[in-house]
């Protein structure tokens, strides 16, 4: 039984939750583009107000914690490090991309999607990494991890083995149009949310299981590469 702020800024959507024993009771989030560095305080603010609340009322604050837009991640996770921090709260990391195949399965559950043999479905979110190139895991019907968070190359070779053992192989996210006539997968039209976050958070809560506020970094799955302008080496 916990009240907890979820925070999910890996992709293009900014998006800020605030959840109460599982369950979502408020919302805000946009996906007009990646100033998130101005948007993420301002939806915390006007969740709490909207609340009634200030930040000592939270129990914890819960944060996507990637794969993702290296920039986003960051802004995401330095808000929420900054948050626990001033007011004493706990932090718990979520995947982004168990969060993504939670929203999926939470619009099945309501009736918004109409898949066939979902219980013999495989769930593939993919996060977007430029080129051919995702951030994905693979999930059954039920939010069970069937695989390690990995890049991936997609070609007509890729995830074969968990497509050949599924009915319908259902891929969502940011990366996925790009590949689903490569592998012959079924596309449905899920982006990244905090409301994702809720359910998975607060089992966290309950077990204790928090991240260390001081040391947590995201999980950018690849490193970040500076590149120099070519432009720029002409002058030296």
């Amino acid at each position: 039984m916990a009240l907890i702020l979820c925070i999910e800024t890996g992709t293009d959507i900014c998006s800020v939750g605030l959840v109460q024993n599982g369950e979502l009771i408020s919302l805000r989030e946009s996906d007009s583009g990646r100033d998130h560095a101005k948007k993420v305080a301002v939806y915390v603010d006007e969740l709490l107000e909207q609340n009634n609340l200030q930040p000592e009322d939270l129990d914890a604050v819960a944060v996507g914690e990637g794969p993702g837009s290296y920039t986003g991640l960051r802004i995401g996770v330095s808000f929420a490090k900054g948050l626990c921090y001033g007011v004493g709260k706990p932090l718990i990391a979520v995947s982004s991309l168990a969060s993504l195949t939670a929203v999926a399965m939470e619009d099945y559950e309501a009736g918004i999607l109409d898949i066939d043999n979902w219980d013999s479905s495989l769930l593939c979110p993919m996060i977007d990494a430029r080129r051919m190139e995702v951030y994905t895991q693979i999930f059954d019907s039920k939010g069970v991890a069937k695989s390690d968070v990995k890049a991936e190359v997609i070609d007509e070779n890729s995830l074969e083995s968990y497509r050949r053992e599924c009915e319908n192989f259902i891929v969502f996210g940011s990366g996925a149009a790009k590949c689903t006539q490569t592998l012959g997968a079924t596309l449905i039209d899920i982006t990244p949310s905090a409301r994702g976050m809720a359910r998975i958070a607060e089992q966290k809560y309950n077990s204790g299981e928090f991240v260390d506020v001081a040391y947590f970094e995201p999980y950018y799955l690849k490193d970040f590469v500076v590149t120099t302008s070519k432009k720029n080496l002409l002058f030296k």
